[in-house]
């Protein structure tokens, strides 16, 4: 079925394309010519914005490692097609500044009965951003509601207990700070 005939899926996607806000930046995409229909989030922000920060590992929505924000929420951008972003508010970790407590917090994970937050890498924008999006909520959380909010992240290497620690000095930096976007 071609784009356009079934109303519902037309439903706030003017007939020349998207637009799409992306890390504070306004742009606009035409179907057929920058992208097709099927193309997912996670290809439109990769292949075309060069956004490389966001993964593509599993690209059924099992691992997290494409995980972005949109509209304050953590999502996983090859879940979604690149037509539903229309009018949306996305953050990809290129978006993030160098000093935001999150990053800061993973990349200075490295201690004793817990390891390091990131080891290969692979997964951590991924786990970022889901935390990023997470702690936006709940600045304050438990141990077990960051496992839970994290579950859909999967990180290769094993790194969850330092990812873990990760997140809750992120927690505690953010309430130093007075948080931060």
């Amino acid at each position: 079925m071609p784009l356009g005939s079934d109303p519902i899926a037309r439903e706030g996607i003017d007939s020349n394309g998207i637009k799409v806000k992306v890390n504070g930046i306004e742009h606009q995409f035409i179907v057929g010519r920058d992208f097709d229909e099927a193309d997912t989030l996670a290809f439109l922000l990769r292949e075309k914005l060069g956004l490389a920060g966001l993964k593509v590992s599993c690209d059924e929505g099992a691992c997290g490692a494409c995980t972005i924000i949109m509209d304050g929420k953590a999502v996983l951008s090859c879940m979604i097609l690149a037509v539903e972003a229309d009018g949306h508010d996305i953050s990809t970790i290129e978006g993030l500044l160098l000093d935001d407590p999150v990053i800061e917090a993973f990349a200075e994970q490295s201690e004793p009965g817990h390891g390091t937050a990131l080891q290969c890498g692979y997964c951590t924008p991924g786990f970022v951003m889901a935390a990023k999006a997470f702690l936006a909520v709940n600045p304050r959380p438990t141990i077990e509601q960051i496992k839970e909010a994290l579950s859909g992240n999967i990180c290769r290497c094993g790194c969850y207990p330092a990812i873990v620690r990760a997140v809750m000095r992120a927690a505690e930096n953010l309430g130093k700070v007075g948080g931060s976007k």
